[in-house]
C-alpha cells in the first residue's frame, strides 16, 4: 500500500499531485474546511508522513493523533490555521510557499483597490436596475495617491509593482524587513505604524497575523487614516476590528474597502459587510489562479519531500524555526 500525504482541500494542482506519485506517495483529500475531528480521523486512518494544508485547522489536539506525521507544509504563506508550538514540540516543520502565489494575490488587491475606489459594482448594479447614474457622480482619480503597505513581504512587494504602473506612490511599514527591500522598490520607509496609517490615502494589509498584529486596523488606527481613504485586505481576516471597519465606513470616515478575507470564513450568511456597497468583498481567493496554484502546489510538495528525504530546506521557509530549535535545546537539555 502507497505512502499518504494528507490534503486538508478537496483539491491540488495536477502537477503537484503528479510530483507526490513521482515519489511513491498517493494524496488523500479532506473536504473544504472539514472539522478537526474529519482531519484527524483520515490522519490516523491514513498514517500520513506529510499535510498540505490548504482549509482547516491542525491544532495541537489533531497533531497528538498524526503519530507518522513529519512535515506540514502550507499551501501559501499564512499559518495562523496550525498550532506552530505543538508542531514544533514534536519536531515537526511548518513550511511555508514563499511567494509563489505573490503575483495573483497581488493582482487580487490591486483589482479590489480598482473596483472599490471607482465604484464598479454599485455602479453595475444600479445599470442593470434600469438606473443612468451619470448625472450626479463624481469618481475618484488614483494616480499620484499614495498606496500604504503594511507588511513589505513579497506579495506586498508584487502589489507595489503594479500598483507603481497606475501612477500610485508607495509609502509602506514594516520592522522586520531591511532598508533595501524598500529601497529597490522606491518606497518610502515610514518609522511607525501611525505614520503609515496618517499618510495612507489606501492601505493595504500584508503582514501574518499573530497575536501581536491580530485587529491592529481598529477603530483608532482606523481614526488615525485620512478622511475619504480606504482598506484592502488580501492578508486575513483577523487583522481588521471587523465592527470598527463597518462603522467608519457608515459614518463616512472611510470612504470604502475591499476584502478578501474575513475574521471567521465562511462568513455567516448574514454577516453586516454584505449589506454595504462601499465595501466589496470576494470569497479568499486572491491566490487561487491556475498559475499560482500550480507554482504553491508544487512547491508545497516539494518541501515534504524535502523533509522526508532529509534535503535541506531554506531557513526562510521554515514558519517554525525558532520553536524548533528551543525545543531541540530543550531536549538536549533533558538530556544531559
Amino acid at each position: 500500500m502507497s505512502k499518504k500525504i494528507l490534503v486538508t482541500g478537496p483539491d491540488l494542482d495536477p502537477s503537484a499531485v503528479a510530483l507526490v506519485k513521482d515519489h511513491g506517495y498517493e494524496t488523500v483529500h479532506t473536504p473544504a474546511y472539514a472539522d478537526s475531528d474529519v482531519i484527524s480521523t483520515l490522519l490516523v486512518e491514513t498514517g500520513a508522513e506529510g499535510i498540505v494544508s490548504r482549509m482547516g485547522r491542525l491544532d495541537a489536539d489533531v497533531l497528538e493523533k498524526a503519530p507518522k506525521l513529519r512535515v506540514i507544509s502550507k499551501h501559501g504563506v499564512g499559518v495562523d490555521n496550525i498550532d506552530l508550538q505543538a508542531a514544533a514540540s514534536r519536531g515537526i516543520p511548518v513550511l511555508v510557499a514563499t511567494g509563489a502565489n505573490a503575483v495573483s494575490v497581488a493582482e487580487h488587491a490591486i483589482a479590489l483597490m480598482l473596483a472599490t475606489v471607482k465604484r464598479i459594482l454599485p455602479l453595475d448594479a444600479g445599470l442593470r436596475a434600469g438606473r443612468w447614474e451619470k448625472a450626479g457622480f463624481l469618481g475618484r482619480e488614483l494616480a499620484r495617491s499614495r498606496l500604504g503597505l503594511l507588511g513589505m513581504g513579497s506579495i506586498a512587494q508584487a502589489t507595489g509593482r503594479i500598483a507603481k504602473g497606475i501612477g500610485l506612490n508607495l509609502i509602506g511599514y514594516d520592522p522586520y524587513a531591511d532598508n533595501d527591500v524598500f529601497e529597490r522598490l522606491g518606497v518610502k520607509r515610514c518609522s511607525s505604524l501611525e505614520e503609515l496609517l496618517e499618510q495612507s490615502d489606501v492601505l493595504s494589509l500584508h503582514c501574518p497575523l499573530t497575536d501581536q498584529t491580530r485587529q491592529i486596523l481598529n477603530a483608532e488606527a482606523i481614526a488615525r487614516m485620512p478622511e475619504g481613504s480606504y482598506v484592502i485586505n488580501t492578508a486575513r481576516g483577523g487583522l481588521i476590528d471587523e465592527d470598527a471597519l463597518l462603522a467608519a465606513i457608515q459614518s463616512g470616515h472611510l470612504a470604502g474597502a475591499g476584502l478578501d478575507t474575513f475574521a471567521v470564513e465562511p462568513p455567516q450568511a448574514n454577516h453586516p459587510f454584505f449589506s454595504e456597497n462601499r465595501i466589496v468583498v470576494t470569497p479568499h481567493i486572491g491566490g487561487v489562479t491556475r498559475e499560482a496554484g500550480a507554482r504553491v502546489g508544487v512547491e508545497a510538495v516539494r518541501g515534504i519531500f524535502q523533509v522526508l528525504d532529509g534535503q535541506p530546506v531554506a531557513r526562510e521557509r521554515i514558519a517554525n524555526r525558532a520553536l524548533l530549535a528551543d525545543a531541540g535545546a530543550m531536549y538536549a537539555k533533558a538530556g544531559e
